[in-house]
């Protein structure tokens, strides 16, 4: 099967973190030819380590990059499949194309817990140029097309979760000072920070700051930059600050982490992975959209109300509630709770199919019908 995915890159790393991950999967596990085309290649380069971000043209583990532009090369027409990332409806010289070749046309859309995403999900819309688009949905339930994961990804992280030499050996050679490795031996609660700028770091501060347990907070450069001042507190927890890391290394970040806060589609993908208390920072949309998306994934997310009160908490601007609701579920009966729900959550969502598995049988069935 040959593919296009097209990708805008709008929330910096998660748009192109998302399309990375589907392009390995589908050129890697099903063996398509897949065509990426990005029209940022910087954020690109930024979490994975080699891609030219001025080339026009590039191959990068066996997949074939392309910037995308409003001029594209003619030359680079509709196969088997087209995949636009988020209704990011591909150049109109593209489109001419494949008016001429009538591909399965796949329109993969944001993650949503919400119930009517299940009547939507793979349902077509026939266009007036006789093209037709089929709308995917990435979900939580089996009438959706499910999460992206890849092979071995239990059987690793488990592995690694339980060798704290290899996690000490992983995070000093991201740069973290041996001090710092020697709380976490002694017991500190290692977070890992990930953040849209609205989020109310100084109440996750004021809250670790009042914990009984020490903590020590993981977070890329440039993100949360008060984060050092809102932690120079008595009792703060102390801030290692992390490069950017290809994706196989986020993950294993996610993994060294007791709890995860984490933003965007991609991210929080992964830390429900690492099998973790996450607490998720939605992409803010207006009206408070995000909100009701928000609500609609704790109704099913298993954990405990202290948990879902410190996640609402994060996704709104008052220090002072996010430091009493994020501290009220880390007290240890709460946090034993969480811990345990963040494991069957993981086991629940990764005994079905994947996103990647689930897309390619439907296309499939497209291009059979073509």
């Amino acid at each position: 099967m040959q593919a296009d995915i097209f990708c805008r890159v709008v929330d910096n790393y998660g748009d192109i973190g998302v399309c990375w991950r589907l392009a390995r999967r589908l050129a890697h596990g099903r063996g398509w030819d897949v065509r990426l085309w990005v029209d940022d290649l910087a954020s690109f380069a930024r979490i994975q380590p080699g891609i030219d971000a001025n080339a026009a043209r590039q191959a990068f583990q066996d997949i074939d990059i392309v910037r995308w532009t409003d001029t594209p090369d003619a030359a680079l027409a509709a196969r088997d499949v087209v995949i636009e990332a988020f209704a990011c409806d591909p150049p109109e010289a593209f489109l001419d194309s494949m008016r001429q070749r009538h591909p399965a046309w796949i329109n993969l859309e944001y993650l949503s817990a919400e119930a009517w995403v299940e009547s939507c999900h793979g349902l077509p819309s026939q266009r007036p140029d006789g093209l037709v688009k089929h709308f995917f949905f990435p979900g939580f339930t089996p009438a959706t097309g499910g999460l992206l994961r890849e092979p071995g990804l239990t059987a690793e992280r488990d592995a690694f979760q339980a060798d704290p030499e290899a996690q000490a050996a992983f995070l000093r050679g991201l740069g973290v000072a041996e001090p710092l490795l020697s709380q976490r031996r002694h017991g500190a609660r290692t977070v890992s920070l990930f953040c849209y700028p609205s989020a109310p770091v100084d109440g996750l501060a004021q809250a670790l700051a009042a914990d009984t347990r020490p903590a020590l907070l993981l977070a890329p450069e440039g993100v949360a930059p008060g984060l050092e001042a809102a932690c120079a507190r008595p009792g703060g927890p102390a801030v290692a600050r992390l490069p950017f890391v290809a994706q196989p290394d986020f993950d294993r970040v996610l993994w060294c982490a007791d709890l995860n806060l984490v933003r965007g589609e991609d991210s929080f993908v992964r830390a429900a992975w690492a099998a973790r208390p996450l607490v998720w920072q939605i992409y803010p949309q207006e009206e408070n959209v995000h909100l009701e998306k928000l609500d609609a994934w704790l109704a099913r997310y298993p954990a405990p109300e202290t948990a879902a009160a410190a996640i609402r908490a994060w996704n709104l601007p008052d220090a002072g509630a996010a430091a009493d609701a994020i501290g009220a579920a880390l007290a240890p009966a709460a946090w034993q709770a969480w811990t345990q729900a963040a494991r069957e959550w993981d086991a629940a969502q990764a005994a079905r199919p994947d996103l990647a598995e689930n897309l390619a049988d439907f296309c499939a069935e497209l291009v059979k019908k073509r």
